[in-house]
C-alpha cells in the first residue's frame, strides 16, 4: 500500500502538503488552460455548416468569450481576497444570497467538475487518436486508464500531483507558443496567404446560411473555455502561505495564457483555413492536429507537440481532482452531505470524494464512449451557473462592507453577473434540445439530494439530543444472554465475560431435531463443565435454556426468546453477548460462515430499545494451541458460535 499510495502523512506534515504558484498552475490551471485546445474546435463544430464563413466567424465569437472570461477572472481575484478559506461559488452564494442559492451553486459546481474530467479525458484521448489513428479501437480502454491513473495520482496528494503535472504543462504551454510564432511569422512573412506543409481536410460546402440563432449556438459551445476559471478561488487553502497572494498570482497567469491561446489559436485557424471535422467520422483530425500539420508538417514537433496536447488534456481532468473533493468537503461540513466526506485520507488528501469523482466520471466515459461532442451540450452550463451566482454573491458582500473601494467592486462583480447570466441563458436555449436538458434537470436534482440528506441529520440530531441530567432508574435490571451451539473456547470466553457484566446470565442453545440424535449435548455437559466450577469460584450459576426449533431456524427462536425476556419487566436491560470465532485469512474464514454476523445484524434492527448485542471475538490460531486431545480442536466450530 505504501508503495502505490505513499507513506501516511501525520495531521501535522499538512503544511508540506501546500504548492507554490507554478505548482498551483499545474495543479488547478489544466482544466482552464486545456480548453484552448476544444473550445476553439467546439465552436467550429457548430460553424461547419457554413463551411469558410464559419472560420472566419471563429476570431469574433472567442474575442467576446475572452472578454466575458477576462470579467470573470478579475471577479474571483476578489473572491479570492474576501474568502481566504476556499469554497468559492458554493461559499459566496450561501453567507450572501441564503443557503439554497448556496446549494445550488455547489450542485452547479460538482456537476461542472464530473464533466470537465470526462470531457478532458475524452478530449485527450481523442487528440492521441488524432496522431495514431490505429488507437481508435482502444478509445474507451485508454479514457478508462487515464482515468484511473489520475484518481491514484491525486490519491498520493496534491504536492505530488502539482509536482507531476508541471512538466506536462510546461510542455503544452511551450509547444503552442512555439506553434502560433512559427504560424504568425510564416503568416506575415507569406504576405496573410501562407502555404501549409500538410493541407488540412477541405472545409465543406456551405448548406445553412449566418444566421443569429447559429452563431449564439456557436457562441455557446465556445464557452467551453471558461471552465476551470474558479478551481483556484474554490482551493485557495492549498497555496503555501501567504496563500492570498500566491492563489491572485497564480489565477492571473492562467487567465493571460489562456487569452494569448485561445485568440492565437482562432486567429490561425482563420490564416490557414482550419475548420472541424465530424467527431465521430473515420477522417476525425482535431483542430489543434491539422492547425500543427499545416503549420510545421508531421515532423518530430508534431508528434511531442501532439504529445504534450494528449498529456494536459488528459490531466486537465486533475483541475477536477482538486476541487470536487473541496465542495464535497465544504457540504460535508454544513451536513450537507454524508459526514466521511469530511475526514481526510493516509495522504491528507479528500480520499471519498477523490473516488466518487472517479466513479461518476467513468460511468460518464463509458455513456459517451469517450466522445467529447457528446458531452460538449451539457459542459459550461454548471460553471456559468456557478459564475453568475458568485458574482452576485459579492455584489450583495460589497453592498453589506462597504470597504474601500467597494463601489467599483460591486459594478465590476455586478457586470460579470450580468454578461455570465446572458451567457447561461444563451447557452441553455442554444444547446436544450442537444442535451442540455439533462444539465438542467440535474443540477435542481443535486439541491434535492444535499436538502434530504441535511434533513436526515437534522432529524437524527433532534431525536438524538438530550438537554435533561441522566435518568436513574433503580428498577432497572440487566440480563445476560450467551447463544452457544456447544461447549468451545468461544462459548468460554462470551461466558466469562457476561459473569463479569451482570449476576442474572443465561445460555441459550436453539435445539433441532439433529441436536436430540447428537450424542454428548451441551445440557448433558452442562453440570460438569459449567455450574460445578462457578460454585467452586462462588459466582452466580449461570442457567443454560434450551428453546426448541421445530423449523430448524436459528435466528427467530432467539429473537422470540430475547423478546419474551423484555416483555417480562419493562425496566429490564438484555445484554446479547455473541462468541464470535475469527479467523485471520479469509479463504479460511469462509468455511466458518457467517451466521453470527447475521444474527448481530438482525438483533440491532430489531428496533427493540432496552436490547444491547456486544460481540466477545476468539481468534483462531493453530492446532497447536487448541484444547489437548481434539483432534480438531476450535477448528471443529460449526462457526461464530450462533445457534446451530
Amino acid at each position: 500500500m505504501d508503495t502505490l499510495l505513499g507513506k501516511p502523512l501525520t495531521t501535522a506534515q499538512a503544511s508540506h502538503e501546500q504548492v507554490g504558484v507554478l505548482a498551483g498552475v499545474a495543479l488547478l490551471g489544466l482544466d482552464a488552460l486545456s480548453s484552448a485546445a476544444y473550445g476553439p474546435e467546439a465552436a467550429l463544430t457548430v460553424l461547419r455548416p457554413l463551411g469558410p464563413t464559419g472560420v472566419k466567424l471563429l476570431l469574433p465569437i472567442t474575442a467576446c468569450i475572452v472578454g466575458l472570461l477576462v470579467v470573470v477572472a478579475s471577479s474571483y481575484r476578489q473572491t479570492i481576497a474576501a474568502y481566504p478559506r476556499g469554497g468559492g461559488a458554493y461559499t459566496v452564494a450561501r453567507e450572501n444570497l441564503g443557503r439554497r442559492v448556496g446549494l445550488l451553486a455547489a450542485s452547479a459546481l460538482l456537476l461542472d467538475y464530473l464533466l470537465n474530467v470526462a470531457v478532458g479525458i475524452s478530449a485527450g484521448v481523442g487528440a492521441i487518436v488524432s496522431a495514431f489513428p490505429a488507437l481508435r479501437p482502444h478509445t474507451l480502454g485508454l479514457a478508462l486508464g487515464l482515468l484511473g491513473l489520475l484518481t491514484l495520482v491525486n490519491l498520493r496528494g496534491a504536492r505530488e500531483a502539482g509536482a507531476l503535472f508541471l512538466l506536462p504543462t510546461v510542455m503544452f504551454i511551450g509547444s503552442l507558443f512555439i506553434l502560433l510564432a512559427v504560424g504568425a511569422f510564416r503568416a506575415f512573412a507569406q504576405g496573410g496567404a501562407p502555404a501549409s506543409d500538410i493541407p488540412p481536410p477541405a472545409l465543406p460546402s456551405p448548406s445553412a446560411s449566418v444566421g443569429l440563432w447559429l452563431v449564439l449556438r456557436a457562441f455557446a459551445s465556445g464557452c467551453t473555455a471558461m471552465t476551470g476559471v474558479e478551481a483556484v478561488s474554490n482551493a485557495v487553502p492549498v497555496f503555501r502561505a501567504p496563500s492570498v497572494r500566491r492563489a491572485r498570482l497564480t489565477l492571473s497567469l492562467i487567465i493571460l495564457t489562456l487569452v494569448l491561446l485561445l485568440l492565437g489559436v482562432s486567429a490561425l485557424c482563420q490564416v490557414y483555413g482550419v475548420g472541424a471535422t465530424a467527431p465521430d467520422g473515420p477522417g476525425y483530425q482535431s483542430v489543434l492536429s491539422q492547425l500543427l500539420a499545416a503549420v510545421t508538417g508531421r515532423g518530430v514537433f508534431y508528434y511531442v507537440a501532439m504529445t504534450s496536447i494528449l498529456g494536459v488534456l488528459a490531466l486537465s481532468a486533475n483541475t477536477s481532482f482538486a476541487g470536487f473533493p473541496r465542495v464535497c468537503w465544504l457540504l460535508a461540513l454544513d451536513r450537507y452531505l454524508p459526514v466521511a466526506f469530511v475526514h481526510r485520507g493516509r495522504r491528507l488528501a479528500y480520499s471519498r470524494g477523490i473516488l466518487l469523482l472517479a466513479v461518476l466520471a467513468g460511468v460518464l466515459i463509458l455513456a459517451s464512449d469517450a466522445i467529447t461532442d457528446r458531452l460538449i451540450p451539457l459542459f459550461a452550463i454548471g460553471a456559468l451557473l456557478a459564475f453568475t451566482l458568485s458574482q452576485t454573491g459579492m455584489v450583495v458582500y460589497w453592498t453589506r462592507r462597504r470597504e474601500a473601494g467597494w463601489r467599483w467592486r460591486r459594478v465590476l462583480n455586478g457586470v460579470g453577473a450580468l454578461l455570465t447570466g446572458l451567457a447561461l441563458a444563451i447557452v441553455i436555449v442554444a444547446k436544450f434540445t442537444h442535451g442540455g436538458w439533462a444539465a438542467v434537470v440535474i443540477i435542481p436534482l443535486g439541491v434535492l439530494l444535499f436538502s434530504r440528506v441535511h434533513k436526515a441529520y437534522l432529524r437524527v440530531r433532534a431525536t438524538t439530543g438530550l438537554q435533561r441530567p441522566m435518568a436513574v432508574d433503580s428498577r432497572g435490571s440487566m440480563v445476560a444472554v450467551v447463544p452457544m451451539s456447544r461447549w468451545s473456547h468461544a462459548s468460554e470466553t462470551a461466558l466469562r465475560f457476561a459473569l463479569g457484566l451482570c449476576h442474572d446470565v443465561r445460555a441459550v442453545h436453539v435445539r433441532t431435531d439433529e441436536d436430540e440424535a447428537a450424542p454428548g449435548s451441551l445440557a448433558e455437559q452442562w453440570a460438569a463443565l459449567v455450574q460445578e466450577p462457578a460454585v467452586r469460584a462462588r459466582l452466580q450459576v449461570p442457567r443454560l435454556d434450551e428453546v426448541p426449533s421445530p423449523y430448524r431456524g436459528l435466528v427467530q427462536p432467539l429473537l422470540d426468546y430475547v423478546d419474551g425476556l423484555l416483555a417480562e419487566d419493562p425496566h429490564r436491560t438484555v445484554a446479547v453477548v455473541l462468541p464470535e470465532l475469527l479467523e485471520r485469512r479469509w479463504y479460511r474464514a469462509v468455511m466458518y460462515g457467517r451466521r453470527s454476523e447475521l444474527l448481530r445484524s438482525t438483533l440491532m434492527l430489531s428496533g427493540a430499545r432496552r436490547l444491547v448485542v456486544i460481540s466477545v471475538p476468539w481468534y483462531l490460531r493453530t492446532e497447536d494451541q487448541s484444547q489437548p486431545g481434539s483432534a480438531l480442536g476450535p477448528v471443529g466450530e460449526s462457526g461464530p458460535v450462533a445457534p446451530s
